[in-house]
């Protein structure tokens, strides 16, 4: 694998992260259980569609001139490479929440790392889009802890959350070739070198909000290779990519 090839996969993967979850997100503006969190809600899914539109559209310059709305809407399922955490379905509010407190922690670290890339843009990009992302850190944070040392129903269905959505953490770790050579170069750090500061943050929070880590850290793999994602992503990109397939280059 070349350093350009690497290079845009690395991008793609960002990218897709962003995209994805901010998609699953937006699902809740009008159904959040209160109008603030409907609000905050929204605002977060405006700041990862914000990213991806960065990481997106540098890939596409990469990629033969490509725009970020091609890569969003004109690729199938298989060419994304999203790790699987940010595709599950939304369920509950506190499944959502807590899908979203374990990627802030990594995605937290990772642009943290990557504000000091060899890339001066890769570099940018990362300290434009952390400013947003300890905000959702932050946020998802303390209501995780709010909710998991709140009522008993509460703490219940979040340790439910946790117990369901922790076979998925172990994919933001796993390095293969691409995250291999675009750490020799210096553009990004190697997801494996993160998981060590990624426990201390999750478990300082966790341990506060009363909730049990599962023993298990068994992951889900494929996501980021693009063969194995679940059903969910077809569903997703159904309602995602529908206009844009059904009226091709259409404007307003």
């Amino acid at each position: 694998m070349t350093r350009d090839e690497a290079f845009l996969q690395f991008l793609l993967r960002m990218g897709d992260n962003s995209l994805i979850l901010g998609h699953r997100v937006s699902e809740w503006c009008g159904h959040a259980p209160v109008l603030e969190e409907d609000i905050a809600l929204a605002n977060t899914a405006l700041d990862l569609i914000g990213q991806t539109q960065m990481w997106l559209g540098f890939a596409g310059e990469i990629d033969g001139g490509k725009s970020a709305d091609d890569l969003a809407f004109l690729r199938d399922a298989w060419d994304f490479r999203n790790v699987l955490l940010v595709e599950v379905p939304n369920g509950d509010f506190g499944r959502t929440l807590m899908r979203q407190f374990l990627f802030d922690a990594w995605h937290s670290i990772m642009l943290g790392r990557l504000m000091k890339s060899s890339d001066e843009r890769v570099a940018a990009i990362a300290a434009k889009a952390s400013k947003e992302v300890t905000y959702h850190l932050e946020r998802s944070g303390d209501t995780v802890v709010g909710l998991g040392d709140g009522t008993e129903e509460s703490h219940a269905r979040m340790q439910d959350a946790l117990n369901y959505l922790w076979p998925y953490v172990g994919e933001m770790f796993a390095s293969d070739d691409v995250d291999a050579e675009i750490a020799k170069a210096g553009i990004a750090p190697n997801p494996a070198d993160l998981r060590a500061e990624y426990d201390e943050l999750i478990g300082r929070v966790l341990t506060e909000a009363t909730l049990i880590i599962p023993e298990s850290r068994f992951a889900h793999k494929g996501g980021r290779d693009g063969w194995m994602h679940t059903e969910h992503l077809g569903h997703l990109l159904t309602q995602m990519q529908w206009l844009q397939r059904a009226y091709p280059g259409a404007t307003w």
